[in-house]
C-alpha cells in the first residue's frame, strides 16, 4: 500500500476501493455460501444454524479498542480498530473485526459515521453508514410496535390498570430530533387514544437495542423482550411486557436483526457489524453474539468500546463482559496528540501550532484512563494516532509521558497507510498479551448496593470526590431495590467529553461531584441506567448538520459522506 497519498476523503478512498466478493470473505474464516445468508455482493448475515454450528470452535483472544474522552480535534478509535485488524492479519495472526452500526444519528448530525476513516475502513462503507442491512430499523419498529400496543391497550379498557402517568417505554426514532424529546399523543377525542405526556428516545438507546446486543440466542432475545419493564400499574408496581404478550410480535420483528452481518476491510480482513449502542446515553458495546461468533472463526478479535475508557470501557467490562463470560486479554487506548492539546487547553483553532506545554497538561487525562483500566487488572497499550500536524518535539514529548508513567505505547498511521501503519501497534499487543496475564476483576460486585455501584464508578473510573443524587434518584434507588433489581449493573449516562458530568470541564479534572437525577430500570437488558447531569437520549442537531452536504450524482453514488 502507498506510504504517501494525495489527500482523499474516506468517501473517495472507499469508492475507489476493489471488494471481494462476501462469499470470499466467508471462505477466508471457514465458512461456505450455505453458512451466510446473502445481501447482495458485498455484505452477509451469519445464518442462525452457523452461529450453533461454531459454539463448539475454539475461542480466540479478544482485544479491546477504546480512548481517551473525545474533543472535536479527533481521536480515530474506529479507525485505529480497523487498522489494527488489519495490521494483525499482516503479521500472521488470524484476526476479524466486531464492531458496531453506525446511527443515523451521528451521520446525519455532526460526529460522522462509524465505518473507520482513510485506508482503514469497513466496506461498503456507503451501506454501513446508512441502512445497512436494516437492522437499526427493525428495532425502531420494534421500539414502536409495543408504543403502540401499549396505546392501545390503554384505549381499549386498560386490563393490567396501567398508569399513564408512570409509564416509562418511550418512542424511537434513529436520527437526533430535539423537537420529540417531549411530547403529547392521543390528542383529538376518544377516537384517537387516550391523551397523555410521551416523549422520543434516538433508537440506539432504545432498550430493545441493548438487548439485542446482549442476547445469546433467539431464545434468550424472547426471553429478556419478556422481562422488559414498560410501565407500573395503578399500585406503583411494574409492568412487564410478559404481561401485555407482546414478546413474540417484538421477537419476530427481530428475526433477522439478531444475526450478526459480515463484511470486510478495504484490505479484505472479515468484520461483523452488529448493534449500535451508544456509550454515552447506553452501554455503547457491539453484540455479544458478533463478538462470540468472531471469537470461534478467528485467533484474534478486534472490538471497540464508544467514546472514552469511562463510558464503553467500563460498561464492556461491567455489563458485557459480565453478561456474557468475554474476557479481554488487553485493551488498547487510542489518543492523539491534537486532542491532548485540547484537554490541556489549547483552541480547535491553534491545534496545528506546536505546544508540549499543553500537551503536558492533557496527558492527565489519558493517564486517568491508563489508571482506570489497570484498577480492572487488563494490560493496555496506548496507540499514538499520528497526525500531519504534529511535530518532532511534540511526538517525543508524547514518547517520554507514556515511558515515564510505565505505559506501553505505539505510534500508528493507519488512516494513510492502513494496516501497514499498525504493525508496530500490532506487534507491541502481541507481545503484551504474551508477557502479561490480566488478573481481570470488576470495580464493584453485583451484590453491592445501586448506590455504592454508583460511587464505585464515579469515584474509581471519573475521579469524582462525591456523588450526589436529586430527590427522585433516591426514590428510586430505595424502590428499585425493593423491587428486587438491586443486583443489576450500572449504565451510567454521562457527557463523553468529560471524566465528569460537565462537558466543559476538559484534561482530569478534580473535587467535582457527579449528579444522579434520574434511574431507569431496563429489566430486559439487565441493568440500571442512572442518567447524570444533563445528559439528553435524544440528541439535537447542530447548527450545521452533516446532512446538507450529503448528495447522490447521476449515477447513484453517494456523495459527501465524509
Amino acid at each position: 500500500m502507498n506510504t504517501k497519498l494525495e489527500v482523499k476523503s474516506d468517501i473517495e478512498i472507499a469508492q475507489q476501493a476493489k471488494m471481494k466478493l462476501i462469499t470470499e470473505i466467508a471462505d477466508s474464516i471457514g465458512l461456505q455460501e450455505d453458512d451466510i445468508e446473502l445481501y447482495g455482493r458485498y455484505k452477509a448475515k451469519l445464518s442462525a444454524e452457523t452461529l450453533e454450528r461454531i459454539k463448539t470452535n475454539e475461542s480466540g483472544k479478544v482485544i479491546l479498542v477504546t480512548a481517551i474522552n473525545p474533543t472535536p480535534a479527533g481521536e480515530g478509535k474506529s479507525t485505529v480498530t480497523v487498522g489494527l485488524g488489519d495490521a494483525l492479519n499482516a503479521i500472521g495472526k488470524k484476526t476479524m473485526i466486531a464492531i458496531r452500526e453506525p446511527s443515523l444519528g451521528p451521520t446525519m448530525g455532526i460526529k460522522g459515521g462509524a465505518a473507520g476513516g482513510g485506508f482503514s475502513q469497513v466496506l461498503p462503507m456507503e451501506d454501513i453508514n446508512l441502512h445497512f442491512t436494516g437492522d437499526i430499523h427493525a428495532i425502531t419498529s420494534a421500539n414502536n410496535a409495543l408504543a403502540a400496543l401499549i396505546d392501545n391497550h390503554i384505549q381499549q379498557g386498560n386490563e393490567l390498570r396501567i398508569d399513564q402517568r408512570r409509564i416509562v417505554w418511550k418512542r424511537a426514532l434513529d436520527l437526533n430530533d430535539r423537537a420529540l424529546r417531549k411530547v403529547v399523543i392521543g390528542l383529538g377525542g376518544p377516537m384517537q387514544g387516550v391523551p397523555r405526556e410521551d416523549g422520543f428516545d434516538i433508537t440506539v438507546a432504545s432498550e430493545i437495542m441493548a438487548v439485542l446486543c446482549l442476547s445469546e440466542d433467539i431464545k434468550d432475545l424472547k426471553n429478556r423482550l419478556g422481562r422488559m419493564v414498560f410501565a407500573y400499574n395503578m399500585d406503583k408496581q411494574p409492568i412487564t411486557v410478559a404481561q401485555l404478550g407482546a414478546e413474540g410480535a417484538l421477537t419476530l420483528l427481530l428475526k433477522e436483526a439478531i444475526k450478526p452481518n459480515l463484511v470486510q476491510t478495504i484490505a479484505h480482513t472479515p468484520a461483523l457489524i452488529h448493534g449500535g449502542p451508544f456509550a454515552n446515553i447506553a452501554h455503547g458495546c457491539n453484540s455479544v453474539i458478533a463478538t462470540k461468533a468472531a471469537a470461534k472463526l478467528a485467533d484474534f478479535v478486534v472490538t471497540e468500546a464508544g467514546f472514552g475508557a469511562d463510558l464503553g470501557a467500563e460498561k464492556f467490562l461491567h455489563i458485557k463482559a459480565r453478561t456474557s463470560g468475554i474476557k479481554p486479554e488487553a485493551v488498547v487506548v487510542v489518543a492523539t496528540i491534537r486532542a491532548l492539546k485540547m484537554h490541556g487547553g489549547v483552541a480547535k483553532g491553534h491545534l496545528k501550532e506546536e505546544n508540549t506545554k499543553a500537551l503536558r497538561l492533557g496527558f492527565a487525562n489519558l493517564q486517568k484512563h491508563a489508571e482506570t483500566l489497570q484498577n480492572f487488572g487488563l494490560p493496555f497499550v496506548i496507540a499514538i494516532n499520528k497526525f500531519i500536524t504534529d511535530t518532532e518535539a511534540e511526538m517525543n514529548t508524547m514518547l517520554e509521558l507514556c515511558a515515564a508513567n510505565g505505559m506501553e505505547a505505539a505510534v500508528t498511521e493507519v488512516w494513510e497507510r492502513g494496516g501497514d501503519g499498525g504493525i508496530e501497534l500490532a506487534q507491541k499487543l502481541v507481545e503484551v498479551i504474551e508477557q502479561h496475564e490480566g488478573t481481570f476483576s470488576p470495580l464493584y460486585e453485583l451484590s453491592d448496593s445501586l448506590e455504592n455501584k454508583i460511587t464505585a464508578i464515579a469515584e474509581k473510573v471519573y475521579g469524582a470526590g462525591k456523588v450526589e443524587y436529586s430527590q427522585k434518584a433516591k426514590k428510586q434507588i430505595t424502590q428499585f431495590e425493593e423491587l428486587g433489581w438491586g443486583n443489576l449493573p450500572i449504565c451510567m449516562a454521562k457527557t463523553q467529553y468529560s471524566l465528569s458530568d460537565d462537558p466543559s470541564k476538559l484534561g482530569r479534572p478534580s473535587d467535582f461531584s457527579i449528579t444522579i437525577r434520574e434511574l431507569k430500570p431496563s429489566i430486559g437488558a439487565g441493568f440500571i441506567v442512572a442518567l447524570t447531569g444533563e445528559v439528553m437520549t435524544m440528541p439535537g442537531l447542530p447548527k450545521n448538520p452533516a446532512a446538507l452536504r450529503m448528495d447522490v450524482d447521476e449515477q447513484g453514488q453517494a456523495v459527501g459522506l465524509f
